[in-house]
């Protein structure tokens, strides 16, 4: 087989990027080691940036998204058991972010792509890439007990960090990376969202705490936890009872319970590889980077890496330039680690970290309270959380 582009994952990240070349008329395989099933049954945060929202439109996919997604127009935060709101949208010109889940996001492009008659391989076994530092790039796997071949002029590796993209060149990478000493218990219930125009995030002696939602009738709750934490040791009357403890009492009081569909502990770093091409081999998504889930950055800094890549690759194929190329890795990087930053910095402001003591609460409560009533730090939040421009 042969193709313009081999695009490796096909999670949101490959899948955009394979609809935006498709629409520019540029060929493109999508090859990834896991069933369609699968990618559809990971559970993912959905989030998603005016930015987000227009590249799915570009597309011809933001019908459902726009339908069924909700927009919010503020956040609220809670400290001091007080609930002060941030008008995101008032401080921004009018950008809001939409909820809507990552697993319907994906369906969305699958569905797409498979209208288009466009080639996903999926269940590839033994993925590995050859030749990308010079002009005939290949991606070899296995599949149906048999070996496999396509040759590419690119190859485009969008397959998160425990991926074979990152893994090929990780002896030529320079890696960034913190890890944050606690973790997120999740907990996803069919039950309507306690605030559902305003993503709610807690600050309390107890830890962090977060309201969030999938839509009018999913809601999607976080509280700080220890990582030595078991899943097992939260039953379901546990966790709401941790929640509200962690909220404003007219919050706690509005929350409706019920049986948890899923439940899980999740691990907070801070990662970035540098550069992110490497020849004919680019990394975008988490094969590249990876944020802490506070400012709902992980998704949105993917898209932006997949249009500033078809771009490039658009820009190579139509009108023979190499100017997109070249300049990849060095313009997603500063997007990157600013949204590195924001992240970094709104999750040490709201988390309660073990060797901190009552100082370092007393600290953030006084951030935060300067936050609230400081209009123009109101707006670098309200800037940050939309979303920078590309």
């Amino acid at each position: 087989m042969r193709t313009q582009v081999a695009i490796i994952g096909a999670g949101p990240s490959g899948l955009l990027l394979g609809q935006l070349l498709a629409k520019a008329g540029v060929d493109n395989i999508i090859i990834e080691r896991q069933t369609g099933d699968y990618v559809l049954g990971r559970i993912r945060a959905g989030i998603l940036e005016q930015v987000t929202v227009d590249l799915l439109d570009e597309v011809g996919v933001g019908a459902r998204l726009h339908a069924e997604g909700t927009v919010h127009h503020a956040i609220e935060l809670v400290f001091d058991a007080t609930r002060h709101p941030i008008a995101i949208d008032e401080l921004t010109g009018g950008k809001t972010v939409t909820a809507y889940g990552q697993t319907e996001l994906t369906r969305d492009l699958m569905e797409a792509r498979a209208a288009a008659g466009l080639t996903t391989i999926y269940s590839a076994d033994e993925v590995s890439l050859h030749d990308f530092d010079g002009a005939n790039p290949r991606v070899r796997y296995r599949k149906d007990d048999q070996e496999h071949e396509i040759a590419c002029d690119f190859i485009a590796g969008c397959d998160g960090f425990h991926g074979v993209s990152r893994a090929t060149v990780k002896d030529s990478i320079t890696e960034y990376e913190r890890v944050y000493p606690f973790g997120w218990l999740g907990v996803l219930s069919d039950t309507p969202p306690v605030s559902p125009h305003a993503i709610v995030y807690g600050n309390s002696p107890r830890g962090f705490s977060l309201c969030s939602m999938r839509s009018l009738t999913r809601s999607r709750y976080y509280v700080q936890c220890p990582m030595d934490d078991k899943v097992e040791d939260w039953s379901d009357q546990r966790f709401w009872d941790e929640l509200r403890r962690r909220l404003d009492p007219e919050l706690a009081e509005r929350i409706v319970t019920g049986p948890s569909i899923e439940k899980s502990i999740a691990p907070l770093r801070s990662f970035v590889a540098e550069p992110m091409r490497f020849g004919r081999l680019f990394l975008a998504g988490d094969a590249a980077h990876i944020v802490p889930p506070t400012g709902a950055k992980g998704l949105n800094l993917a898209a932006s890496d997949v249009k500033y890549l078809s771009t490039a690759l658009i820009e190579h194929f139509q009108e023979k330039s190499a100017a997109g190329i070249d300049s990849y890795s060095a313009r997603c990087l500063r997007r990157v680690w600013k949204a590195e930053r924001f992240s970094w910095w709104l999750t040490s402001l709201m988390h309660k970290f073990p060797d901190d003591g009552g100082f370092g609460q007393k600290i953030q409560e006084a951030e935060l309270d300067y936050l609230v009533h400081s209009r123009a730090m109101s707006t670098a939040l309200a800037e940050n959380y939309v979303g920078l421009p590309l």
